[in-house]
C-alpha cells in the first residue's frame, strides 16, 4: 500500500475543491465502514482521502419547514434516537438500522451505504420509496436529484469528479402517512439482503390510500421503483386482493440473479411477500385498519 495522503476538510465546498483536483485514486471518508475494510482487503489503494466528518453541514439531523435533512457523516445509530424522524420517518430509520453491528451503527453512514452503490444495501429501498433527494456540491454549484438518480449500477453512481453529497432530504409529511422497510436474509441479522422493500404510504378519508411509492432492492441492478404497484394501491382501502396485485406487480418488475444466496424464483417470489407486508405495515402505522 502506498502512503495516503490524508484531508479534514471543514466545508463540503472545500472537500468537493480537494476531489476535483485529486490526482490518481481519491475516496471521501463518512463513516469508513466500507472504505477501509477494502482498503485493508487490498481491493484498493487509495492516494487520497478526505474526510468529512469535520464539516458541519454533515453531521447534523434538522428539520427545516417540516424537512428533515440528513447530513452525509450522520452515523445510523444517530437517526434512531431522533424521536421526532422515528415518528416521521419509522421506515427510513428502520433499514438504516438495520445495517451491520452496533459497532458498524455507530460509525456507518446512510449516504455511505448509498455511494458504495450495492444493488442490496438497505437503506436505499426506504430512501427512494420515501422521495428523498440528495443534495450535492460539485465544481459547478450545488445540486439536488432524487436518490435513485444517484447510483448507476452496481459500484457505480451518477457523481461526477469532485461531486461531494452532503446531505439527504426527506419531505414533509403529511398527515396520516407512514412508511415500513423489510428485508429476506438467511440468517437472523448482520446479513446482506436477498430481497427487500421499501412501502410509503399516504391516506384519505375512510383509509383510502391518496399516495404510494414502492421500491424493492437487491432484485436488479440497482433499486427499483414498482409504479405499477402504486397504482394497485392507490384509490383503494387495503385488503387482501389489493395486497396480491401488489405483489404480482412486484414479481413481474424483477429481475434479479442467481446466486448462492438465492435463485431467481425465490428472489421473485419472496420480493412480492415482502412487498405485501411493507405495505400492511405502513398501512397500519398511517392509521388504516384491515
Amino acid at each position: 500500500m502506498t502512503q495516503v495522503n490524508y484531508k479534514a476538510p471543514t466545508t463540503t465546498k472545500e472537500a468537493s475543491r480537494l476531489m476535483a483536483k485529486a490526482k490518481g485514486s481519491a475516496f471521501l471518508l463518512a463513516g469508513g465502514t466500507d472504505l477501509l475494510v477494502r482498503m485493508k482487503s487490498g481491493l484498493i489503494d487509495p492516494d487520497l482521502i478526505v474526510d468529512i466528518k469535520r464539516i458541519p453541514a454533515t453531521q447534523s439531523i434538522k428539520k427545516n419547514d417540516g424537512k428533515y435533512v440528513i447530513g452525509a457523516g450522520v452515523p445510523c445509530v444517530a437517526l434512531g434516537k431522533n424521536k421526532g424522524l422515528v415518528k416521521a420517518w419509522p421506515g427510513v430509520v428502520e433499514a438504516a438500522n438495520l445495517i451491520g453491528s452496533d459497532q458498524i451503527q455507530g460509525r456507518c453512514t446512510m449516504v455511505g451505504n448509498l455511494c458504495n452503490a450495492s444493488p442490496a444495501a438497505d437503506s436505499v429501498p426506504a430512501l427512494v420509496a420515501a422521495r428523498a433527494k440528495a443534495v450535492i456540491v460539485g465544481p459547478k454549484g450545488r445540486r439536488t436529484i432524487p436518490v435513485e438518480k444517484v447510483v448507476t449500477g452496481p459500484g457505480t453512481t451518477s457523481l461526477k469528479k469532485g461531486e461531494v453529497i452532503e446531505s439527504i432530504k426527506l419531505p414533509e409529511r403529511g398527515a396520516r402517512s407512514a412508511d415500513a422497510y423489510l428485508r429476506f436474509i438467511p440468517r437472523t441479522e448482520m446479513d446482506i439482503a436477498v430481497c427487500s422493500a421499501g412501502v410509503n404510504l399516504t391516506l384519505g378519508a375512510k383509509g383510502i390510500i391518496k399516495q404510494a411509492r414502492v421500491a424493492l432492492g437487491a432484485v436488479a441492478p440497482t433499486v427499483i421503483l414498482v409504479p405499477a404497484a402504486a397504482r394497485a394501491l392507490v384509490g383503494k382501502q387495503l385488503d387482501d386482493a389489493v395486497l396480491a396485485k401488489v405483489a404480482a406487480a412486484c414479481e413481474i418488475a424483477c429481475a434479479p440473479i442467481d446466486d448462492k444466496r438465492g435463485t431467481v424464483e425465490f428472489r421473485t417470489e419472496v420480493a412480492g411477500v415482502l412487498a405485501r407486508r411493507a405495505a400492511t405495515i405502513a398501512y397500519q402505522r398511517a392509521g388504516g385498519k384491515l
